[in-house]
């Protein structure tokens, strides 16, 4: 197995993850099978009960692992599924290494930092690659060098970089190259940063400097002399608007031909097909956006976390992959629930959007805003997408307002509400009664012959990923169907899906389809909402 470690200096939030997901794909577009691993340095176990607004969206895996937004971008970019085996925290290092003290399975040795965390994250890391069946595997160190949460987890990787062949692992170290007043790429930080890497016995084999514009060739020389690595080895990762682009700047930069040449893979023949497609994708966006502003369309994403744009990054990400594969330009715009609840101006606006997307989310808070723009798209025939809660809400609305049931709720905002329309999951995966579970991952849905829903996807069943507590109540199917809502989908009789077919577009998914969207593959329900904006 070969590794590449990507670190980062100088601040937080420099891009390490695109930078780790867009190396990652172009190994793969080289021929070599990738995967990819997370570090997250906070003691939580997961990312599950975390806010968005703390570190972004929590996107769900394949198996129901609830983790940090990066492994997002590494399954957008290599197209490719992951589980919660590839996200490492102290919460999960330490829990496994306390329990198994418990159980006296270090036989009555003092458990201590070096060896035992060290050992339990290096076997954490070796596990997730060799099980994903890789042939490379790349792992970003989250957080910046230096950190005091990140220490045993860089000692763990000296120890192994000790351990592997020197051409086994190599390491890749992202820093800032920030412009001066007189627009001189300073070098001092990155020189700070590579000196604080050594003194815990790790030097940087390659350096991605992010900056606003390509790094000059000076800035390249003195970073490569101050830092002692070659001078082709430090690469420009400079601001773009489009995201997509990085992996074809780094491959200009000649970062993976080098990596090859480091880690001594074998030559393949480039895939030239799927550097193509990649290219031909990046084209087509960027052409996209150079549609005039006038002939876009406008969707409000009403939802409560609107204080961290990323709380929405996969959803963002599928409209543009929407956008993509219609040709429309789409400019979405974040809307605060709650400002939606209290100011009547804001509402009002949400008539001049051509579509709007309520998503999900958990708790009351910001609910009475995310309710009048459900109203506001199904009285006004404005093309609606409801996600997770966004869907409960959208039963909720409509209980309300069409079929009679004055103060329909969900037993999640009022336990004791007299129509509970959305309850709790009464199901679990193995289909045996169990009350108020989370479904986490992947589910089958049957889709419905005849609905909006089996013509978007062209098939009797489709595979989603799931967050969600809460889902429809089967008591009141009956009466909903009876007032013209449409259930279009279900697990085993449990309804996941709703459409009214007398709009031109209102659906609802219990499931999350952004999180399985792909660039060069988007998600069809919302493929098919972006292409409703224009009819």
């Amino acid at each position: 197995m070969k590794y590449i470690v990507v670190t980062g200096g100088v601040i937080s939030g420099l891009g390490k993850g695109i930078t780790t997901a867009s190396i990652g794909r172009n190994l793969k577009n080289r021929g070599y099978k990738v995967t990819a691993v997370k570090i997250d340095p906070y003691l939580n176990v997961d990312a599950g009960i975390m806010s968005p607004l703390q570190h972004g969206e929590i996107f769900v895996l394949k198996d129901g692992g609830e983790v940090d937004l990066d492994l997002g971008n590494y399954e957008r970019f290599l197209d490719t599924e992951l589980t919660a085996d590839h996200d490492i925290t102290t919460g999960k290092v330490y829990s496994s290494v306390i329990n198994r003290e418990r159980k006296g399975e270090y036989l009555g040795k003092t458990v201590q930092i070096i060896p035992h965390i060290t050992n339990e994250i290096k076997g954490r890391i070796r596990r997730a690659a060799e099980k994903s069946g890789a042939e490379i595997c790349i792992i970003e160190v989250g957080g910046t060098v230096g950190d005091i949460e990140s220490m045993s987890f860089l000692e763990a990787i000296r120890q192994m970089k000790n351990e592997e062949p020197h051409e086994n692992m190599k390491f890749v170290h992202v820093t800032l190259a920030f412009d001066d007043t007189q627009g001189e790429q300073k070098t001092k930080p990155t020189q700070h940063s590579v000196k604080e890497m050594r003194t815990l016995g790790l030097s940087p084999d390659f350096i991605v400097g992010r900056a606003s514009y390509p790094l000059k060739k000076e800035t390249k020389e003195k970073i490569a002399l101050f830092c002692d690595v070659r001078e082709e080895y430090v690469a420009s990762a400079y601001n773009v608007s489009n995201l997509y682009e990085i992996p074809l700047i780094l491959d200009k930069e000649e970062i993976t031909n080098h990596l090859i040449e480091e880690l001594k893979l074998p030559k393949i023949e480039k895939n030239g097909s799927s550097d193509k497609a990649w290219i031909d994708m990046v084209l087509k966006m960027n052409k996209i956006k150079e549609i005039p502003d006038s002939e876009a369309v406008r969707v409000a994403i009403v939802g409560k976390y609107t204080d961290l744009a990323d709380s929405y990054i996969s959803l963002f990400e599928a409209v543009k992959h929407g956008s993509t594969a219609t040709g429309i330009k789409v400019i979405p715009v974040l809307v605060n629930s709650e400002k939606v609840e209290c100011d009547d101006a804001c509402f009002a606006d949400l008539e001049k959007f051509d579509g709007l997307i309520v998503p999900g989310a958990f708790g009351e808070r910001g609910s009475m805003g995310m309710l009048r723009a459900i109203r506001c798209a199904r009285e006004n025939n404005i093309p609606f997408l409801g996600i997770g809660l966004g869907m409960q809400l959208a039963v909720v609305e409509f209980a309300r307002n069409i079929a009679g049931l004055e103060n329909a709720n969900t037993t999640e905002f009022n336990e004791n509400t007299k129509f509970p329309v959305v309850d709790t999951i009464s199901e679990n995966s193995d289909g045996t009664g169990f009350s108020g579970i989370m479904r986490l991952g992947e589910y089958e849905i049957r889709l419905k012959d005849g609905t909006k829903m089996r013509e978007i996807y062209g098939k009797n069943a489709i595979y989603a990923r799931y967050r969600n507590r809460y889902e429809i109540n089967s008591d009141f199917v009956k009466i909903l169907e009876d007032n013209g809502m449409v259930f279009s989908g279900d697990i085993r009789g449990a309804m996941q899906t709703i459409e009214l077919s007398d709009k031109k577009f209102f659906m609802g998914t219990q499931y999350h389809p952004q999180f399985k969207s792909r660039p060069e593959r988007a998600e069809p329900i919302i493929e098919a909402f972006v292409k409703s904006l224009k009819q």
